[in-house]
């Protein structure tokens, strides 16, 4: 990506905000327009010449707009002056959800194919088209990137066509870096599935995140003896020689674990209060996950040899 002056003074802004703003939306509408102009969806939604039906000319706007419709419901497409050159500032008030504007953006990346001027068609003076589908979606990824980076959104078009979140530069890493080998594959396979889910750009689908890694936590309590309170007193005395810490130690499990059982994340009933806030699901997911790690760090020193 081309730097611009406060790249060069202040660094590259960080990736952390996870809601499209209106004017984010506002070039996303704008890159389609122009897309759709030079024939980028010719391939898919083909607009053929009169003389020469089997040649493609350009892209069907309508057969695109249909299929939007139909493939992202909940969706207002077109929005309101999308086929003029002058955005209306009502739609900074009609900003659909991030998670709508995603789903556009991987239907996008799916259709999108750099047109190839061919043969010119002299009495219509148009060209007849070939495509680049790879390409195409190469430049469409590297345009959409820039957008994110430039505007600190916390998203990737990965080269599979599908967005992924950019987690914290400082809390990530761990997460993404770890390898769980802790011998027992239900418990790897638990912190994997949650780690993957946590990843998501889908709000629903990290709240799924907490729910496996809690059940990884209670599985890990269970470790080091049957009796769980007992094992888990075994593993905390692990973790640390100090009293004031162990101690520390000890109430954090105490309370992670009270949150597990009074919130809408291993069970289902109905005084169970739901974590809705995507800060809140960031927040207890770094917790417990920092916690999981300290333990499987010693794990050495407790587990039940099999």
């Amino acid at each position: 990506m081309d730097e611009y002056f406060s790249d060069r003074e202040n660094g590259p802004r960080a990736q952390t905000e996870q809601t499209i703003t209106p004017s984010t939306w506002k070039w996303i509408i704008d890159y389609t327009n122009r897309l759709m102009k030079n024939g980028a969806f010719g391939m898919e939604f083909p607009d053929y010449c009169e003389e020469f039906p089997q040649q493609i000319i350009g892209s069907n706007d309508n057969s695109f707009n249909i299929a939007v419709k139909a493939e992202i419901p909940g969706l207002t497409w077109p929005p309101k002056d999308i086929e003029t050159n002058t955005l209306s500032s009502d739609i900074e008030h009609e900003i659909p959800n991030t998670t709508l504007i995603l789903d556009l953006i991987e239907f996008i990346h799916k259709k999108v194919a750099k047109p190839i001027p061919n043969s010119y068609h002299e009495f219509y003076r148009h060209h007849h088209l070939a495509f680049d589908k790879k390409e195409g979606q190469a430049d469409f990824r590297k345009q959409i990137n820039e957008i994110f980076q430039r505007n600190g959104l916390a998203y990737s078009l990965e080269n599979t066509g599908k967005i992924t979140r950019i987690l914290d530069p400082i809390l990530g890493p761990p997460v993404t870096n770890t390898s769980f080998n802790s011998g027992d594959k239900y418990l790897d396979n638990l912190l994997e599935t949650s780690r993957t889910k946590f990843s998501s750009r889908d709000l629903s689908v990290r709240r799924e995140a907490l729910e496996s890694l809690w059940d990884a936590w209670e599985r890990i309590k269970s470790m080091a003896g049957h009796d769980k309170k007992k094992s888990t007193e075994i593993i905390i005395k692990t973790l640390a020689k100090e009293p004031e810490f162990h101690e520390r130690l000890n109430k954090e499990a105490k309370e992670l674990t009270e949150i597990g059982n009074k919130h809408f994340i291993r069970h289902t009933e109905v005084n169970q209060k739901p974590i809705i806030d995507k800060d809140q699901i960031d927040y207890l997911f770094y917790r417990m996950f920092a916690m999981i790690l300290l333990m499987l760090s010693k794990i050495d020193k407790w587990k039940i040899k099999q």
